[in-house]
């Protein structure tokens, strides 16, 4: 009898039918593509049609845009994180999720659904479709960063509706507050259900949004500051 292939090798095939989804460094100056009539990020700079990068980094290439993560401030998963993802496509047996990192996540469907599925006969959009927004944990990480989520931890879900908005992932401890006070405080007063990733994603649905948006961001801006609480509470209670 044939063994099973584990999920991390089958991770590993679909990855290598993916090679754009590898991460690789660049250093400030470095040559990324000719710009062909797409917008140049903050991150990097042309001189005729030629795109270097600004700084060390992650490239962001695609038809739109060419830019560079820089390499502070973004996230960079650990197993246990529970994060806000996005599918980003649709395998055949699992799908890949924008994690807002420089790194891919590869769902696999026996870590998203307990039913049966055969994948030679069901679309398995029909579960998770390209720009559903879940939440999940990151559920392995390798010395290669190939990087797995589940569906399976409590409180993982598809989310439905709402909207969502990105803030420093090393941010998000500040903006949930000590014991969640922070977090519950906005959600009382805007009336919003609020979920923040580690990713530093954070999905907002409520009839308050830009409220609950606005305290958010001030909190990102202003982490460092004393007396933030009352400051929020205030804001809140405009």
């Amino acid at each position: 009898m044939e063994k099973e292939p584990s999920i991390e090798k089958e991770t590993k095939e679909v990855l290598k039918e993916h090679p754009e989804l590898q991460v690789n460094i660049v250093l400030p100056g470095e040559f990324l593509d000719e710009k062909k009539g797409r917008k140049v990020g903050r991150g990097a700079f042309f001189e005729g049609e030629k795109v270097f990068a600004k700084f060390l980094g992650v490239p962001r290439i695609n038809e739109y845009e060419v830019n560079v993560l820089p390499l502070s401030g973004i996230y960079l998963p650990n197993i246990g994180d529970k994060i806000v993802g996005f599918i980003s496509s649709v395998e055949v047996s699992g799908w890949f999720v924008d994690i807002n990192s420089p790194y891919s996540a590869y769902l696999p469907l026996a870590e998203a659904v307990d039913e049966f599925v055969d994948t030679q006969r069901t679309d398995i959009s029909r579960f998770f479709d390209i720009d559903n927004i879940i939440f999940c944990t990151i559920s392995k990480v390798t010395k290669n960063k190939t990087i797995q989520v589940s569906m399976r931890d409590y409180g993982s879900r598809k989310l439905l509706g709402g909207i969502v908005i990105k803030v420093t992932p090393q941010k998000i401890p500040r903006i949930i507050g000590k014991e969640g006070s922070m977090i519950k405080l906005i959600k009382q007063k805007t009336g919003s259900d609020i979920i923040t990733g580690q990713n530093g994603v954070v999905w907002l649905r409520g009839e308050n949004k830009a409220k609950a948006i606005e305290a958010i961001l001030t909190i990102e801006k202003e982490s460092h500051t004393i007396g933030l609480t009352e400051k929020i509470e205030k804001l809140l209670g405009e």
